[in-house]
């Protein structure tokens, strides 16, 4: 192998494979990156065995070839380098030369034969659909999985594809987000659960532009857009019911800026502690008072002008619920709906998203 590469394209391509590599691995080859060169195309190929990412870019190929080298310390070798080309070529005995400038680096590698071939896909279903309307999909819902492992099929989101739309919901118990698109017409109806892991390698690889290709096989889903494409094993088991845990909207809701009452949810959050977690939130007429108390710390209160005329109510929230959802909400002014202090929180935006959250017990 032997190819000239600009070091921006070879920094880019490797920031998008990285992140899937540990160097604490029982196998050796898992810590390493496979690099493949061929006909003016240079791919890099991650894998941890239950994820893989190629990203694929062009490059100036003298020869075709392709080697393994460690992935943490090739990164650190590239970074360092001048700006300038960078001529890459294997060598006897797995290893590999780095020239860029006056500088000279030999690292040695593994064969290719020892890197795990990712799975292929040639004619199994397939969706395509906007890369800017999945990246919003995953920034909307991809905070609510879940991190407990006990609950396995929460770690992860639901993946619905029915009647020409695609729905995503994610939960952790606490709480749940809802987002609902369309996609193509003839798009085959499918459910799967995408590992978390996958999701934030996907909302870190998704463009604002371009389309990407979500292929299906039985227990596998392939992500490919121009430049990236990201396989990933999916999880086993049954979603809950989503659909019985949202409740029907109410008429009377909070009408609020959100900027606003994020800032304000932020400042009380302040004071909050791992015993004394949740903050107050008191619903009043055209009045929301936001406060929190803490005997060992303080106090803060905060009133926002609001639109409601419901009856009054308080309840207690966890602060980073509600600010999680406040920071990706595409709106000025939001509408929350609030029954009780033993009810969800629920947030809607018209008929495709749904955002609700369990109260806490106030101190």
């Amino acid at each position: 192998m032997k190819l000239k590469i600009l070091k921006s394209e070879l920094i880019k391509s490797i920031q998008n494979v990285q992140n899937i590599i540990s160097s604490r691995t029982s196998l050796p080859i898992l810590a390493n990156v496979l690099i493949e060169a061929e006909q003016n195309e240079v791919r890099l190929i991650s894998t941890d065995l239950d994820i893989g990412i190629i990203s694929t870019f062009k490059s100036e190929v003298e020869e075709p070839g392709a080697i393994t080298v460690p992935a943490k310390r090739f990164s650190d070798i590239i970074k360092e380098l001048p700006d300038e080309d960078i001529l890459i070529a294997t060598m006897k005995n797995n290893s590999m030369s780095i020239k860029c400038g006056k500088c000279f680096f030999k690292i040695l590698g593994l064969p290719k034969e020892d890197f795990p071939k990712l799975p292929e896909f040639k004619k199994e279903p397939h969706v395509v659909m906007d890369q800017a309307v999945l990246k919003t999909m995953l920034s909307m819902t991809y905070f609510a999985m879940s991190r407990d492992e006990t609950r396995y099929v929460l770690n992860g989101a639901l993946f619905l594809f029915k009647a020409g739309h695609l729905v995503i919901v994610t939960t952790d118990g606490k709480r749940l987000s809802f987002v609902k698109k369309e996609t193509n017409k003839d798009a085959p109806d499918n459910t799967i659960i995408v590992p978390s892991k996958t999701i934030y390698e996907l909302n870190r690889a998704l463009a604002e532009n371009g389309q990407i290709k979500l292929t299906f096989s039985e227990n596998q889903v392939q992500f490919e857009s121009e430049n990236i494409t990201i396989v990933s094993r999916l999880i086993e088991g049954a979603f809950p019911d989503y659909e019985q845990v949202i409740p029907p909207p109410t008429k009377e809701k909070i009408v609020v800026h959100r900027e606003p009452l994020l800032l304000g949810i932020k400042r009380a959050a302040l004071l909050t502690t791992h015993d004394s977690q949740s903050i107050k939130i008191d619903v009043l007429k055209n009045k929301l008072v936001i406060s929190k108390s803490n005997p060992t710390i303080g106090e803060a209160r905060e009133e926002l002008e609001t639109s409601y005329r419901g009856h009054d109510i308080t309840v207690g929230f966890n602060p980073s619920y509600i600010i999680d959802v406040l920071k990706v909400v595409p709106k000025d002014e939001i509408e929350i709906e609030i029954l009780g202090p033993d009810k969800p929180a629920v947030i809607r935006i018209e008929d495709w998203y749904v955002y609700l959250v369990l109260p806490m017990q106030l101190a």
